[in-house]
């Protein structure tokens, strides 16, 4: 038996996407008569040609994927990143035959269970016993099976009070619960997860991630979508990045998600400079002065930046490093500091304090100012990953740490001290 469960080829899918045309301010009855009739003939023939029926003066045809092709190899974990969207919900879509692809082609060897958005595959008026039950037989499981898997579902999804309760009273996040119990524990040979389990809490998300290791653990493959690129790293023995519809890279999940990183830092920035005043630099180094982008929760790690102080300024320069919900944690500033920035290009480097982060992706925000000017801004300087270590445990820690501060620049965490030149 081959190896390969999930082969993909040349797969691509289009949308048909309306657009309504310029309106005039005050138009002639002529003109409305003329755009209706118009838009009326073009349904039509839509109607008449078996197309869908696409509301709006113009359509446009939008390629979500465009020749995308990967293969996937038994028992191992893929991490899929990408923006939003890049066209990673449709190509799982399309891989738990939910939707149909436009071209190419997919081979899929194995029983696949997908959990892609919260309340996929449950019945709202059936409770949750009789959902759990429905599933299985969906995934083609004999019915003696799932009920020697059905306490262990219910263990791990936390909703014994209401298993006999309709499963449209459920909040989403023991919906998910659920879902997602269900979907791992009912033994299918292709497990594909989407962001959605961003709807649990913290403890949650740890449950679920050591499940899905035990599911890889068991030969059987995983896909993984997520944003929480900690958790990819943790996981996933491959990533793919999808860029615009298509595979932009391939390779081991460190090496993709470093690169999204770095992609990210060079296109998502909103910036500004006056004159050369600003920063030249920043990034994460260890200890032996390596930049990295992903450190050990028990790692030391530093924030190194380069700045450049046009002759005759007397500025001074901070950052502000924010969580994934753009919660802005640990405030650094010079003003506050007693540092003191000379005329020319100056490195600084400031210690990382990454034991009291949550595991996840984080950035960093910086400007260089004087009393009366902001110089320099530039919301993406730098982006970087705290990973879990054996000893780090989520549960229990504060996902704001104890930095938070309501008025940034004015408060200071952290000192800046100088590289020795």
């Amino acid at each position: 038996m081959s190896d390969t469960v999930i082969s993909v080829e040349n797969l691509s899918k289009s949308y048909f996407i309306g657009h309504g045309g310029p309106r005039e301010k005050n138009p002639m009855l002529r003109d409305m008569i003329v755009r209706h009739a118009r838009n009326y003939a073009r349904k039509a023939i839509d109607m008449a040609r078996g197309r869908q029926i696409i509301q709006g003066d113009s359509v446009e045809e939008f390629w979500a994927l465009k020749d995308v092709a990967f293969e996937v190899k038994r028992g191992e974990v893929v991490g899929i990143i990408g923006r939003n969207g890049a066209g990673k919900s449709t190509l799982l879509k399309i891989l738990s035959r939910i939707t149909e692809p436009t071209s190419g082609r997919i081979v899929l060897n194995g029983r696949v269970a997908s959990l892609l958005e919260v309340g996929t595959g449950f019945h709202p008026e059936l409770t949750g016993r009789e959902n759990i039950f429905l599933n299985g037989a969906i995934l083609g499981m004999p019915r003696a099976d799932i009920k020697r898997k059905f306490d262990e579902i219910v263990d791990f999804a936390g909703v014994e009070k209401f298993l006999d309760t309709p499963v449209k009273r459920y909040s989403s996040g023991m919906y998910v619960r659920l879902a997602f119990a269900v979907a791992a524990h009912l033994e299918p040979e292709i497990l594909i997860i989407d962001e959605v389990l961003a709807v649990g809490d913290a403890e949650f998300q740890k449950k679920c991630l050591g499940k899905m290791k035990d599911v890889a653990g068991q030969g059987r493959t995983v896909l993984f979508v997520s944003h929480n690129l900690a958790a990819v790293r943790q996981l996933c023995s491959k990533g793919l990045m999808l860029v615009n519809g298509k595979v932009a890279m391939i390779d081991t999940a460190s090496k993709v998600a470093d690169q999204y990183l770095q992609d990210m830092v060079e296109s998502r920035s909103d910036r500004f400079r006056v004159n050369d005043t600003g920063y030249t630099g920043m990034c994460l180094v260890n200890s032996e002065e390596v930049p990295i982008t992903a450190v050990f929760a028990d790692q030391e790690a530093y924030v190194k930046i380069e700045v450049m102080i046009s002759s005759g300024m007397n500025v001074h320069c901070g950052f502000t490093i924010f969580d994934q919900r753009d919660v802005p944690l640990v405030l650094c500033a010079s003003e506050y500091g007693g540092v003191v920035l000379n005329d020319g290009k100056q490195t600084f480097r400031i210690r990382l304090q990454n034991e009291l982060l949550q595991p996840g992706t984080y950035r960093i925000e910086g400007a260089v100012w004087d009393k009366d000017h902001v110089y320099h801004q530039d919301d993406y300087l730098c982006q970087f990953q705290i990973i879990p270590s054996a000893s780090h445990e989520m549960h229990g820690r504060s996902s704001s740490a104890q930095f938070v501060s309501r008025e940034p620049w004015l408060q200071t965490s952290h000192h800046l001290a100088q590289v020795p030149q």
